[in-house]
Order: structure tokens, then sequence, then C-alpha cells
């Protein structure tokens, strides 16, 4: 059975495997989760530069996890992301 999930800037589904994850842990540590299983809050978001750009330019996390992200865990974010292509 297909894990769908939404990219939350295009809210397009597609497969769980697809899209990166990331997470707020009990913490509230937000982070890159490269192997889609850490504890915590996730939220979705695909591979599309357009996307990603959307994501920093936004601080759409910000409203995601109801809390204030630093500009420098949005870089984090990208270049992990981009990084995987």
């Amino acid at each position: 059975m297909e894990r769908l999930r939404m990219c939350i800037i295009c809210r397009n589904m597609y497969d769980k495997k697809q899209l990166n994850r990331i997470v707020k842990d009990k913490d509230g540590n937000i982070f890159y989760d490269k192997t889609g299983k850490k504890n915590g809050r996730g939220a979705y978001i695909c591979s599309n530069e357009e996307c990603l750009n959307k994501l920093c330019k936004n601080k759409i996390l910000n409203k995601t996890f109801k809390t204030q992200i630093d500009e420098k865990i949005y870089e984090e974010i990208k270049e992990n992301i981009l990084g995987q292509k």
C-alpha cells in the first residue's frame, strides 16, 4: 500500500519516500530527517527547488510548527535537500 503525503508548499501528493521530512522533536528542535523515521511532528516537502525557495522565503515552517525558526535552520534544510539531488 502506498503511503502518500502532501508537500506543505505545492500541496501535491507523493509517496512518502519521494518527499523530504522535516521534524520538530519534543524538545522543540527542528531538523531535516534523512531517515524519515525520527520521533516528532513531521512536515513533508518535495525536492522541487521552487518549493524550497518558497519554504525559506515565506518561512512556512514557522506556521507549520507554530514557532519562530532561525534563518540558519532554513538554510541547513535547503542545503540537505539540494545535496540529495
